[in-house]
């Protein structure tokens, strides 16, 4: 650690792959393995060799196939393609029929597509836009009280006031636990209507009761939406979650994109930008590749890779003006974050914390955070984010007066903070670049160039 200057913060670079064994050791030796970020087939280190020539061949089960040079293919678009429209049941209606063949691509031709639900993309599809010039905008929301209470076994549902609503609709229900009064929330799809009374695509599964419940329905939906599905791609397209005139629904339930129970998805080129929500989340999804997107201007997280998501590469991203930049929700573990750029984030840059173990924190530029740089959350010894690495970031004017580069809370454990280049441009009033809370242990600190804080080093423990 020493006291001269670091250089401003640069937006990360071309891509470099790094390699299978390189990426271990970083990941600290004999944690386990993580998966390159590459989709196609690859090989284990010890496999023999094959003969030019050879390669993995289609077979029923097997992830690993050719690299095609021409698959089944569906283009929708505004005034041609293979299916004409502008709403969600095109794209819908696409996604449907390649997902029917096996598998393929939909292809999103120039335009607006205005989506008064989700598009739901099954395993085997890859949704491919035009770029910027693709963009898929949510319908302004509505909402309603019920006037009839719903048990868990109900495939319907009466509104107080159904003006707004339609056959079709993505509806989120929100009420509370009547017993606990702990929130329930269900999203499911308006399918069949009399009046005000609506049919439902699956039943609720949950209480929906007047009495103490205050059940209420709104048009809210993720507007690309996965649940238990594998080998899905996303790529060239733009989100708009339309903030301004859409109600919050948190990133536990929708985002711009949002998959739930899923594996080996790939999200490329994406522009996501003004949810009322996350930007990004998945939940309980492995092996997620997130490159070269953008993702800014929501009420929540940036990218929120969610609880029990393992092995997540987030990589050559940009990052802005949201609550969190990257969220290591519950139990993420052997993830790498690198080369992304996350800007005037209203809270943390990048937050860690519960059962987040193992994962690598590099090469990223951390610019004007609202309270910290990166942030390790207070957690009990059983819950913190251990064996984290936090590694060549570039940190630079994180919070107020009293604001922090990288903050170490919590019983945390194993965690190693080097080579990193922390900045304060605005002068020193009480700014920390590094503290280390009273609880934590085993934490290497080495090789940080630290400038222009009140403390470079806040070390709390044993005091």
């Amino acid at each position: 650690m020493t006291g001269r200057a670091a250089p401003s913060p640069r937006v990360p670079g071309p891509e470099r792959a790094p390699s299978r064994r390189r990426f271990l050791g970083a990941s600290l030796a004999g944690s386990a393995a993580l998966l390159s970020g590459r989709r196609g087939f690859a090989m284990a280190d010890d496999a023999p060799a094959q003969s030019p020539g050879d390669g993995p061949r289609a077979i029923s089960g097997d992830h690993s196939e050719p690299d095609w040079k021409e698959r089944y293919t569906l283009t929708v678009g505004a005034r041609g393609g293979d299916l004409v429209g502008t709403t969600e049941k095109a794209l819908q209606a696409a996604v449907d029929q390649v997902a029917a063949r096996g598998g393929g691509t939909v292809r999103i031709l120039p335009g607006t597509y205005r989506l008064r639900n989700a598009v739901y993309l099954p395993s085997g599809v890859r949704l491919l836009g035009s770029g910027a010039e693709s963009v898929l905008i949510k319908e302004p929301s509505v909402r309603a009280r019920l006037a009839a209470s719903a048990d868990w076994y109900d495939r319907e549902i009466t509104l107080a006031d159904a003006r707004g609503f339609r056959v079709g609709d993505g509806v989120c229900l929100r009420a509370k636990n009547p017993n606990t009064g702990g929130p329930v929330v269900i999203k499911r799809t308006l399918v069949a209507r009399d009046g005000n009374r609506f049919q439902l695509d699956r039943a609720l599964r949950d209480n929906l009761w007047l009495e103490k419940g205050e059940p209420t329905a709104a048009t809210l939906f993720p507007l690309l939406s996965l649940e238990d599905a594998s080998g899905v791609t996303i790529e060239d397209l733009a989100l708009d979650g339309n903030r301004g005139a859409n109600e919050n629904l948190d990133g536990n339930y929708a985002g711009c994109i949002f998959a739930q129970d899923c594996s080996r998805l790939t999200f490329r080129r994406v522009l996501a930008r003004n949810n009322n929500g996350d930007g990004l989340s998945w939940q309980i999804c492995h092996d997620v590749l997130v490159q070269d997107c953008v993702s800014e201007d929501h009420a929540g997280l940036g990218l929120h890779p969610g609880s029990g998501s393992q092995r997540p590469i987030i990589r050559g991203n940009a990052v802005r003006r949201c609550e969190i930049g990257i969220f290591f929700c519950w139990g993420v573990r052997f993830g790498l974050a690198e080369r992304n750029t996350i800007e005037d984030i209203r809270t943390a840059g990048v937050s860690l914390g519960h059962r987040d173990t193992d994962n690598v924190v590099r090469d990223n530029a951390i610019v004007r955070s609202g309270r910290v740089g990166v942030l390790f959350r207070d957690e009990r010894r059983e819950f913190a984010a251990h064996r984290n690495r936090i590694e060549n970031n570039r940190i630079a004017d994180s919070g107020p007066a009293d604001g922090i580069g990288i903050d170490v809370q919590g019983q945390t454990e194993g965690v190693a903070i080097t080579g990193n280049e922390i900045r304060e441009s605005r002068g020193p009033a009480s700014r920390i670049g590094i503290r280390v809370g009273t609880s934590a242990k085993d934490v290497t600190l080495a090789g940080n160039r630290i400038e222009g804080f009140g403390r470079d080093l806040a070390d709390q423990r044993g005091t």
